[in-house]
């Protein structure tokens, strides 16, 4: 049966197994209620004294009283992290990315998901068209907060024609829905040049505001357009020119908002002022960085960690660095939108440590095409063309890479080639960087 939950196994030490729940059972009810989803799961499972009815393997039923910590885990995993499959997305977004995607790639790139139960887990986006009152609802009932949801813009027949959805132009009432409810959203911007920019965004921004606090983040990033468009909606890439002008219209929004919330509620993706030639907003203009994982102040804060980590640890780097009995060696690679600030910081050490060398290399992203210049869609086979063109590796050193590279959790690359794969072809050591500005520290002096 499709509504079967099997336990995939039980937490050490948890109340789950002091009741003798084992892997391989199945989960019929907890109080009475049967469970849908992790939603469902996690709600229930708050309550201190629980009533859990279990299937074991034999076919026999039982019954189990649990009186557990109110909050605490009661300790059971499943094959699925939402117990029932992602929902996807039925959408067809004229800026969709994984559209934009070449053929031969690993599947799961490919899937498309629209599940607000992931934006609650794991920070993902969803546009809210596949889900119903009675949806919203039982998220504002479970207090699933925050919830980050793609708007693009609040204009109800350009959201229709935006996502390719007859059902998308009501995202501004599903917010309001959420807000009143108690929910506290994380609101996306992805930005089309001659869509849904210029007095577009003054609507969007203006609409969005007035559910402030529940409205409490609005994000506006540039579309990534790659080499992979043919047949596509055509679409313009923000050239330096068009990226200073939404500079300035959004941070004129940011200073009436400051006024009025005392918050600029608004922020925009690093790509746009580097794009610009402008300045990176200073650390403290991000607040508390809500929207960090879209790429909105990644620089700031990671130059913010580098300089604090060098402040704070300074003796002790000092002290390592002073043991150097030859030149240190290494290589970064990085994409061209970071380029700029990742060489900078590397001649902030080499000038402080004169028996270090960090050269910097920019690498083309020939995968997906020029337009694509973030580091955390560079892939496997572009590093090492590009490096191999640049004879890295025949002088010695290790390479340092982003761990923004590779998929969540492995060492794997976009186009699935593998870290250890890129360092027996270059014939180098390959030193993986957290995205933090300290650890970039301690990785490029080889202090651990």
């Amino acid at each position: 049966m499709k509504d079967r939950i099997v336990i995939n196994s039980v937490q050490a030490g948890s109340a789950a197994q002091d009741a003798g729940i084992e892997a391989g059972d199945i989960l019929l009810s907890i109080n009475g209620e049967k469970v849908r989803d992790i939603f469902d799961y996690r709600f229930l499972t708050t309550n201190g004294s629980l009533l859990v009815e279990i299937e074991k393997k034999d076919g026999e039923l039982w019954e189990i009283e649990i009186d557990k910590d109110e909050y605490e885990e009661l300790g059971l995993e499943f094959d699925e992290p939402l117990i029932t499959k992602a929902r996807s997305c039925s959408n067809k977004c004229v800026f969709c990315f994984i559209d934009q995607l070449p053929k031969d790639m690993r599947e799961t790139v490919y899937f498309k998901d629209d599940d607000s139960r992931l934006s609650f887990l794991t920070g993902n986006y969803v546009t809210l068209t596949n889900m119903s009152k009675k949806e919203l609802e039982r998220i504002v009932r479970y207090r699933m907060s925050p919830v980050n949801v793609s708007v693009h813009t609040t204009n109800p027949r350009l959201r229709v024609k935006m996502l390719g959805n007859r059902f998308a132009g009501d995202v501004l009432e599903k917010v309001k829905l959420l807000t009143d409810g108690g929910i506290k959203v994380n609101a996306q911007i992805v930005l089309c040049r001659g869509l849904n920019d210029r007095t577009e965004l003054d609507r969007t921004l203006k609409d969005l505001s007035e559910l402030y606090p529940g409205v409490a983040s609005i994000s506006v990033v540039p579309v990534g357009l790659t080499k992979w468009r043919e047949g596509l909606y055509k679409l313009e890439p923000f050239d330096s020119r068009a990226s200073a002008a939404v500079i300035k219209q959004v941070g004129d929004w940011q200073g009436k908002f400051l006024a009025k919330y005392g918050s600029r509620l608004v922020y925009l993706a690093d790509e746009l002022y580097i794009s610009a030639g402008e300045k990176l907003p200073r650390y403290e203009e991000y607040e508390d960085f809500p929207q960090i994982e879209n790429g909105v102040g990644l620089m700031p804060l990671f130059i913010h960690e580098f300089y604090d980590y060098l402040h704070c640890h300074f003796q002790e780097l000092d002290r390592h660095c002073a043991q150097y009995r030859t030149t240190r060696t290494v290589g970064i690679a990085t994409g061209f939108c970071a380029y700029g600030h990742i060489k900078a910081l590397a001649e902030v050490l080499e000038r402080r440590y004169n028996k270090l060398k960090a050269a910097v290399y920019p690498i083309k992203n020939e995968f997906f095409g020029e337009n694509v210049t973030v580091t955390g869609l560079l892939t496997g086979s572009d590093l090492l063309e590009q490096l191999k063109r640049l004879k890295f590796g025949e002088t010695g050193g290790e390479l340092l890479i982003s761990r923004s590279m590779l998929k969540s959790g492995e060492e794997l690359f976009l186009d699935d080639f593998t870290v250890s794969l890129l360092e027996q072809r270059l014939g180098t050591k390959i030193t993986i960087v957290e995205n933090n500005g300290g650890d970039f520290i301690k990785k490029i002096l080889g202090t651990e």
